[in-house]
């Protein structure tokens, strides 16, 4: 019995220890599974995709018109009689018949019409995937974001480190006689308030992990830690392309583009259809059928017989007025292929606009990064040696806490400028078609 029992105890100890390491077990994310993730799972590009799956159901419905249609129609009639001068006072009769027809001529409304469908399917497809764009670059202005706080939390934390040592060492001099206590408590404000702007360096990364974390459509329950990628000088200073191969290039990549350009095509096909109410249409019908009535003095099987009936006809209509409806229509058109074509214009200058501006911001960032760099080297050089005049007594709390902000600001810039740069080389890889990578 206390064998068992101690067995029994160690196994729940056990199963615990197991079930709390796997609600404890938390996905590590890089940047690729962000964007895999967010492709499958956001809610925009799903919706996208369904659109288009409706796209290609509205195809097979135009190329189903061609065909010829078939229904079958009966009707029974039950009639009563008050007052009959001979026969029943009920009779009962009842019809069957099977129709088909098919358009032979109308003016080619079919053919554009699934010409038409087909070029609108083309764009609910592009439709996905400029969906999927907008969810990387948004995935990658996230991470990048991320990046770039994290890496100032880490600026932060080491610039407590320096200002609690700068703090301990002010207490010594102090003691010493070699600092007032009004400097030692110049060092103490300066300490709380490093303090203070890590405890809000750290509070903004949470926010924006939470921010990429709704981007990815997770759950309340759902944790992820990031993996913080490497990002080297030679990233930062790449060597950018051509700005006009960009643009030549994202031309013939960004669905935007592409379905503006389908959108004036669609809209000539409308104009084509709108022409066609101008010309006349041929139908051909036929159809088989029977009839029976219970007041005909003969039998079920003989009626239906006797009654059989075949028929077949055309049925041609031709267009003389239609209250303007043909001219309005054809007009409409024309004003819709003029909208089309503003629009394709439009988005092609609106993409001009967004590469010039990136392309520029790339440039502005890399050279910002080059004079951080170098700046940051002459403040780092002079604030360690204003700390090690400060720690003999030759500079007062003063100077070097000035020192101290010019280094902490040169570091901030450094980091600013470095995650500008690498963000918009992005985009314009993106613009170029090429996938985004960190």
């Amino acid at each position: 019995m206390n064998y068992s029992w101690k067995g029994l105890v160690a196994g729940l100890l056990l199963s615990v220890t197991i079930s709390v390491g796997a609600q404890e077990k938390v996905a590590v994310w890089d940047f690729k599974s962000c964007l895999s993730y967010a492709r499958s799972q956001n809610i925009q590009i799903r919706k996208s995709r369904v659109a288009s799956e409706e796209g290609s159901e509205n195809v097979l419905q135009a190329k189903a018109e061609r065909l010829p249609s078939l229904s079958f129609s009966t009707s029974h009639d039950y009639t009563n009689h008050p007052r009959p001068e001979g026969g029943a006072r009920n009779s009962y009769s009842g019809s069957y018949a099977l129709r088909s027809s098919v358009s032979l001529y109308n003016g080619g409304k079919l053919k554009k019409n699934i010409q038409q469908t087909e070029l609108q399917s083309q764009v609910r497809e592009l439709a996905v995937e400029e969906a999927e764009n907008e969810i990387e670059v948004a995935v990658m202005q996230a991470f990048v974001q991320i990046l770039y706080i994290h890496e100032t939390v880490q600026i932060n934390a080491n610039t407590v480190e320096v200002s609690k040592a700068q703090w301990e060492r002010g207490k010594e001099l102090l003691a010493a006689g070699s600092l007032s206590q009004a400097d030692l408590a110049q060092l103490e404000a300066q300490y709380t308030s490093d303090q203070y702007q890590l405890v809000v360096a750290r509070t903004s990364l949470s926010t924006a992990q939470l921010e990429l974390k709704q981007l990815l459509e997770l759950g309340i329950n759902d944790r992820m830690e990031l993996s913080m990628p490497e990002i080297t000088e030679e990233r930062v200073l790449t060597v950018l392309p051509v700005k006009e191969s960009i643009y030549l290039t994202s031309l013939g990549v960004m669905p935007e583009v592409k379905y503006n350009r389908l959108n004036v095509e669609i809209a000539g096909i409308e104009k084509s259809r709108a022409w066609s109410g101008y010309l006349p249409s041929l139908n051909l019908s036929a159809g088989v059928g029977t009839a029976h009535s219970s007041g005909m003095g003969r039998g079920f099987g003989t009626q239906v017989r006797n009654n059989w009936n075949e028929s077949v006809g055309l049925t041609l209509s031709v267009p003389i007025y239609s209250n303007r409806t043909n001219r309005t229509a054809v007009n409409l058109a024309r004003l819709n292929i003029e909208n089309a074509e503003l629009d394709y214009e439009n988005v092609r200058k609106g993409l001009l606009k967004s590469i010039e501006t990136v392309y520029q911001d790339a440039i502005s960032a890399q050279e910002r990064f080059r004079s951080a760099q170098e700046n940051l080297k002459a403040t780092g050089l002079s604030f360690e040696l204003t700390q090690q005049q400060f720690s003999l007594g030759m500079k007062n709390t003063v100077e070097m806490l000035t020192e101290k902000n010019h280094f902490l600001s040169a570091q901030q810039e450094l980091v600013q400028a470095k995650y500008m740069a690498i963000l918009n080389i992005q985009l314009l890889n993106f613009y170029q078609g090429k996938e985004m990578d960190l």
